[in-house]
Parts: C-alpha cells; structure tokens; sequence
C-alpha cells in the first residue's frame, strides 16, 4: 500500500529531477519585466500573469486571470487557481499568496547586467553562492516559484493537482505598487476566499545561509505624501529671504518635530496598540545570534550607527517597535549651477512602520492632524494617503504553524527559527481583518539579496530549500498533520 511518506518521497525525487527545468522556467519568468508601478508595462505584467496561469493549469490546477480595477481591466490582473482536493482529504483549505510583480530597476548604471536578462552566477568562495541575479529574482518570483514547482513536482507523482490538498492560489500583480485593487478584489470574492483556512506567504527571509526561518509577525504600514505650499510663485531670495516662511525650510523644522530626544515619535497617541516585549521574546531573540556589527558592515556603517529608539536593540526596534521614516524629500531648484528662489512649495514622501495592533488609518489621520497644528504662519498642506496596511502577528502554536515549521526541519534539516520583519505584507493585514484568515510566512531570501536594489539575487541553495519545504508540506497537510 503506498503511503504519504511514499508520496512525498515521490515529490522529493521529482522535484530533484526536475530542477534543471524548473530552473529554466524561472529564468524565462525573470525575463518578462513585469514592472507594476509603469503604465509603460503593463502590456508586459498581463504577460508574466499569463505565464503563471499556464504554469498552475501544467500542475492540475484550475487557472483564471482575472482583471482587477474600475473599469475592469484599469488595474493589473490577479492570478486566481484551484485545486479542489482529493475527496478524502480532512486537512485545511490552503491560500498561497505571491506576487508577481517587480519594481523598477532604476539606477540601471548601477546592474551589472541587463535586470530582465537573467545571469547564473557560481558560488564566490567565503560570499554568496550559486544565484540568479535578476529583478525580481527573490522578491518575489524566485520564491512564488519554490511553491510553483513543489506543485508540479506534486502533481507529477501522485496525479493529483497540490497532491490532492484542497488549495487556492492568488498570485496578484500590483503588490509593489501599493495593492492598489486588492482590497476590492478580496471583497468581489470573499465568498470564494472565505472557504480558506489558512494562508501561506513565500515572501520573506531566513536568518542566514542555512538557517531557515519561520516568520510569525510583519509589520503594517501608512505610506503618505505632503506638500507645504507658500508663496504663489517661486521668489528671489534676495528680495524675500528672511521676510516670508521658505517651503522647504519649513518642511524640514517641521518634519524634525517628528522625533523626541530618545527617537520616540511624537504624534500624540502614536504608540496606542503598541505590546510591551515580553522577558521572554526578548530572550529568545537575543539567543538568535544575530551580529549587529555585521549586518551594520555590510551596509557600510560602523558599530555605532545602530541609533533608533532608547531602550530596544537593533533586532527589537526592527521586529516590535513602530517607525517614522522620511523617505523622499524635494523643492525649490536642484538642476545644476545656481538658482536662488524660495520655492512656492516643498514636498516629502513619508512612511510609518506599524506594529501589534496599530491602526493604520489611525496613523495616518494623527500625522495629518500633527501636520495641521504645526502649519507654518500664511502656509498649507496638501495631504496624500498613498497607501497602508495592518500589522500581522501569528499564534506560534496554531495546528498549520506548527506543521510548517516540521515541514521546513524535515526538508532541511534544521529546525527553523522564529522571527519577526520589519517588512510589511499588506495582504496578511487585509486577510485577517476582511476574512479572518491567519497567515504563516515561509520565506527563504537572504538578507544580502539585494531586494530593490541593482543585482537582486537569488541563491539556488535557498530555491532548494524553500521548494523541498513546501513540497514536505504539502505531504503533511495530506497526513491532517494540521487539520
């Protein structure tokens, strides 16, 4: 009689064989620039969308591409497979979510290659190991693609589409341009994704080569854009400088309020939501062996540019604590050569990170009432709230974590750590709010991957790895390990 373990064994093996194919399957996604934030590509977006669907419909699935937007079709696609499980099967219906959008690749001066060329590198001695560079490479079309091929491998050797586990995919095409049609789109189908359990996202990373990760909580985001508007018109500086508020000096002693001298953000009920870090995760994630020194070396900074929040390290003001960020700042004249003019307006892009149970819209409506109260005399703003999303925290002992986290010591033969991000993942947010579906993060990129930035890579070692894992469980689901 053939058991699961045989199955997986079964999968395990093709997977192996598989691999130089698969890898060429990778390659020829990597080549599509599917470069959301661009109207100029969304000729090329639909094309990666279809790529995708053709690849879920070879393992068994049933794929459709489906527009998104007003009018239906302004948006880009999202990809929405199922496979409908064996009839026997008990376990959890299973959402995988990725992306298979890219962002732009400028400053292109600074690739090596052609970002939409993809170049398989060797191993570098002491450095980083075999690898795809390419855009998109880890974030997120490499790591979508360890679960695209544990399927087929799946399907391959049982004959069942997922290996009769009853699962949805949403792939979508906008997840680097702000999810602009998600929300609407998981609305127009909560009927269909309701009937999910969990979810389980490939879009995160690991601790180190060899040291694969569970991550148990993302943080949320509210992302805006401010304008400060002065005078009607750019003046002479000679003439008005001293006599009128400038813009852009305004902005900034505005912006530098947003800070006290311990770095806590001053907004006024900023930190309502905000857990105290318990004994013993702080505990637990100084045991980790992260080395601060390092990750600070290879950014280019020595030990003592670790500044941010009094009282948390790096790790804990990374994975626990919310932020302020500034991330783009402009006005008045930046070409060459002088021009001495105050700017009729000055302008910044900023962001917060958001942790536990932080509400981004709240966020995002006490920084702009902080901004109101500090307007500059005869001044005002324009206020953009480009995007959010909510901060997710996992149970650490729910039936599908715990199968996940077996999933990955079995497949590599360690157990996996458990860590946080500081990144964030809006669809986890919008998942647990609209559906209440949790969300397991089983992602496999490395810290040093360069994710939006020239020569993004992928290291085949975590392919490997993250295939070999999810492929493990999708054997257990079949075992009700997490039913």
């Amino acid at each position: 009689m053939t058991t699961s373990t045989d199955h997986t064994a079964a999968a395990l093996a093709r997977l192996e064989a598989n691999e130089p194919a698969a890898i060429d399957r990778l390659i020829d996604w990597l080549r599509i620039p599917s470069i959301s934030t661009d109207s100029d590509y969304k000729p090329q977006v639909a094309r990666a969308a279809d790529w995708a669907a053709d690849h879920l419909r070879a393992s068994g699935f049933e794929a459709r591409v489906l527009p998104t937007g007003e009018p239906a079709g302004a948006g880009h696609p999202i990809v929405l497979a199922t496979a409908q499980g064996d009839p026997g099967y008990t376990g959890p219906h299973v959402l995988f979510y990725g992306h298979y959008d890219v962002q732009p690749v400028d400053p292109v001066d600074l690739w090596d290659s052609d970002p939409f060329d993809p170049q398989r590198k060797p191993a570098v001695p002491g450095g980083p190991g075999e690898r795809l560079i390419a855009r998109g490479a880890s974030d997120d079309k490499g790591q979508v693609a360890m679960f695209l091929e544990a399927a087929r491998a799946w399907f391959e050797a049982s004959g069942l589409p997922a290996g009769g586990v009853k699962m949805t995919v949403l792939l979508e095409g906008e997840e680097e341009s702000g999810s602009a049609n998600l929300d609407r789109f998981v609305e127009q189908h909560a009927d269909e994704l309701r009937k999910c359990d969990v979810c389980v996202i490939s879009d995160t990373g690991m601790l180190g080569r060899g040291r694969p990760a569970i991550t148990y909580g993302v943080r949320g985001m509210a992302y805006t854009e401010i304008t400060l508007h002065g005078p009607s018109h750019d003046l002479h500086s000679g003439a008005w400088g001293g006599k009128i508020p400038n813009p852009i000096n305004e902005l900034t002693k505005v912006l530098a309020q947003l800070w006290d001298a311990d770095r806590r953000v001053t907004i006024p009920g900023f930190y309502d939501g905000v857990r105290d870090l318990s004994a013993e995760e702080r505990s637990n994630w100084k045991n980790l062996g992260i080395d601060d020194a390092a990750a600070l070396k290879g950014i280019g900074f020595p030990p003592e540019a670790s500044v941010g929040e009094a009282g948390f390290t790096m790790t804990e003001r990374e994975w626990a604590r919310p932020t302020a960020e500034i991330n783009g700042i402009w006005g008045g004249y930046t070409g060459k050569g002088a021009k001495t003019v105050i700017p009729t307006h000055a302008s910044a892009k900023v962001s917060f990170r958001l942790v536990d149970d932080q509400d981004h819209e709240q966020i995002k409506d006490a920084f702009f009432a902080w901004l109101q109260a500090h307007t500059p005399p005869g001044c005002r703003w324009t206020l953009v709230d480009h995007h959010g999303g909510a901060p997710v925290t996992c149970a650490i002992d729910s039936p599908a974590l715990t199968a996940a986290r077996r999933a990955v010591e079995q497949a590599c033969g360690v157990a996996p750590a458990m860590i946080k991000t500081g990144g964030s993942i809006p669809v986890a947010g919008l998942l647990k709010t609209a559906l209440g579906i949790e969300t397991i993060f089983m992602g496999f990129g490395l810290e040093d991957d360069r994710v939006h930035s020239p020569n993004e890579k992928f290291e085949l070692d975590c392919y490997r790895m993250g295939a070999r894992s999810h492929a493990v469980l999708i054997g257990l689901l079949r075992d009700g390990a997490a039913g």
